[in-house]
């Protein structure tokens, strides 16, 4: 597991580079995801001191190497993690009289803590190991099994540390069918080695209710704004636009350990979460904030062939933009490699590019990677009746009927292709974000891996065209679907019936329920009214049973408000029984029960449901 050679491979052009970075800079931090191997590559450098700061005391030798160290060491702080190391480390930086070569090794980027910023430092940052790298590694760590490495690969996301951990996991008995037993372990792992980050263990169930709603604000998070920042203090935890987000494959780790655990908890967390999400999309009035929320809510559906196309258990550096004129060669190269992979007739694919470039070249949206690269792209003609013959080949028979009919406007997606599954993911959400904006899309495809994605995202199936354009043995199949904001909704409530749909099944026997456990908290953390988007907690559903209960007892309908005071005394004041609440009424006992029904049915009625 620990050989040298196994990593040497991994990663020796990181250590190469990481050599010539340190020969031009006298202060280099080298930054990386927990796990990414960053001390690994820290210990292959030559005529290096080491202090690690995770040991007692390690902050106080910084001085004493600082002051004796000669030109030719390099001193390597490692472990400068938190908010309390990083400080110490640049307070016994500025109160140095000198200094020589320094590397400091951290998970975060030290621009981003305070006093850091334009502090010098030249930042390297440690890349996920590719899938092959990946394999290799578990090849070599006894993994014989090609679902075993396959599970490797799948869960690591490119980061050895993880990579290592799921070996071990397998070689405890957990089967590679059995991806939450192994998730268990690794997660176990991961949050100890937090600890340094952030002492304490509260954090960490909020950690792994995080990790399943995929991005959380502190009302979806609950447990106050104290906990919500301490989150957000976390390494692997980054900040957007809908709050805090666990970093992949972290994120995808901590979910399946906790599904594996408790997995009743686990789909009340995610169904409040999508409630929630449901009612914010709804209500948003903004294209660029429905893009993010629909996002979110295909996210909370959970099911697990959006999740592996859209979501998989790795990060992409990536950016994805429309092309440039200048970009018309690599449009070739790339539009050639979709053919390759996808078995079509290379010199058919180049027609259609052409016609589509002959278009406006920025109907192509290019996936770069960080060195600016084109590494994927996606062919997404605008509708209208000066593109129809650039859409014709692809369309056909139902070219008039989509393009010309009382939807106009819209995109059409006739080509997607990137071969990293990180990168060809974070394409495919950029083309979902840009339908949501143009509020409708066509999708022609001669791929069953695309076939199956878009069923699976409930488009409309108009079925095939008449030619086999591609020469492929098939011939494509057209999909629509619309992203309007009246549409969105609906849409995403098909996708998920349990959160699309807006009452409880028995609102009433829910009520009664959860009025019985108002004192529990335990108790009322397994309530169904918790997947309601005004009581997304178990404070708020406290709270919220509370007071209508309270404005039903102070009803002027005179039955109402009995029905409200027997609520009040059975369910809010002292135990008692139904009978001493009664006769502490005089109310017969068939009176009674027929006003705590209708205060039942009154506090059901009340209950806040999703927007449709």
């Amino acid at each position: 597991m620990e050989a040298a050679g196994d990593r040497t491979g991994l990663r020796a052009a990181d250590l190469e580079r990481l050599r010539a970075t340190l020969a031009a800079h006298r202060l280099v931090n080298l930054t990386g995801v927990l796990g990414a191997g960053k001390t690994w590559l820290a210990q292959k450098l030559e005529n290096a001191a080491t202090v690690d700061l995770c040991r007692p005391g390690g902050i106080g030798e910084l001085p004493k190497l600082l002051a004796a160290q000669d030109p030719e060491t390099l001193i390597v702080v490692d472990g400068v993690d938190g908010a309390a190391r990083t400080a110490a480390v640049r307070t016994v930086l500025d109160e140095a009289e000198r200094h020589g070569r320094l590397l400091l090794v951290s998970r975060r980027p030290l621009r981003a803590a305070e006093g850091w910023t334009g502090g010098g430092a030249a930042t390297l940052d440690l890349a996920p190991v590719p899938c092959a790298g990946i394999e290799v590694l578990a090849g070599a760590a006894g993994i014989g099994s090609p679902d075993g490495r396959a599970l490797v690969t799948r869960m690591s996301g490119g980061v050895p540390l993880i990579a290592e951990a799921v070996c071990r996991a397998l070689h405890t008995g957990a089967a590679p069918d059995a991806p939450g037993a192994v998730a268990d372990r690794v997660a176990g792992e991961i949050l100890d080695r937090l600890d340094r980050e952030l002492p304490g263990g509260r954090w960490r169930h909020a950690l792994r209710l995080l990790a399943t709603v995929g991005s959380g604000d502190e009302q979806l998070l609950a447990g106050g704004p104290d906990l919500f920042t301490r989150l957000g203090e976390l390494s692997l935890v980054t900040r957007g636009a809908l709050g805090l987000t666990v970093r992949e494959p972290f994120r995808t780790i901590l979910e399946t350990a906790y599904r594996w655990r408790r997995p009743l908890a686990h789909h009340t967390v995610r169904s409040r979460a999508a409630a929630y999400r449901h009612t914010l999309l709804a209500r948003a009035t903004e294209p660029a904030e429905r893009v993010r929320l629909a996002e979110q809510r295909l996210f909370l559906t959970g099911d697990p062939v959006l999740r592996s196309a859209l979501f998989p258990a790795a990060d992409s550096t990536a950016r994805v933009a429309p092309a440039r004129p200048e970009d018309a060669d690599d449009i070739s190269r790339l539009m050639r490699r979709w053919a390759l992979r996808s078995d079509f007739d290379p010199r058919r694919a180049e027609r259609i590019a052409d016609r589509w470039m002959g278009h406006e070249i920025s109907a192509f949206h290019l996936a770069r990677d960080p060195e600016g690269q084109p590494v994927g792209l996606a062919g997404l003609l605008p509708v209208s009746e000066r593109t129809a013959d650039g859409m014709e080949p692809l369309l056909q028979q139902h070219t008039e009927r989509l393009t010309a009919g009382p939807r106009p406007g819209g995109l059409f997606l006739g080509a997607a292709y990137c071969a990293e599954p990180a990168t060809h993911a974070r394409l495919l959400r950029h083309i979902l974000g840009c339908a949501v904006r143009s509020g409708h899309l066509i999708v022609s495809t001669a791929s069953p891996e695309y076939q199956v994605l878009v069923r699976g995202l409930g488009f409309r199936p108009h079925g095939s065209i008449r030619d086999d354009v591609f020469r492929c043995g098939r011939r494509p199949e057209v999909y629509t679907n619309d992203f309007t904001p009246a549409a969105l909704p609906a849409w995403l409530g098909r996708l998920d019936p349990a959160v699309g749909a807006a009452p409880v099944a028995d609102a009433v026997a829910e009520v009664a329920r959860a009025l019985s456990r108002i004192r529990d908290p335990r108790a009322l953390a397994d309530s169904r009214l918790l997947a309601l988007p005004a009581t997304p907690t178990v404070p708020d559903l406290q709270a919220w049973l509370h007071d209508a209960v309270l404005e039903l007892a102070v009803s002027d309908e005179l039955a109402d408000a009995e029905a409200g005071t027997i609520l009040q005394a059975y369910y809010l004041g002292r135990a008692s029984t139904h009978h001493q609440v009664a006769c502490r009424l005089h109310l017969s006992r068939a009176t009674y029960f027929r006003r705590l029904r209708r205060g039942l049915e009154a506090v059901a009625e009340r209950l806040p449901q999703p927007d449709a």
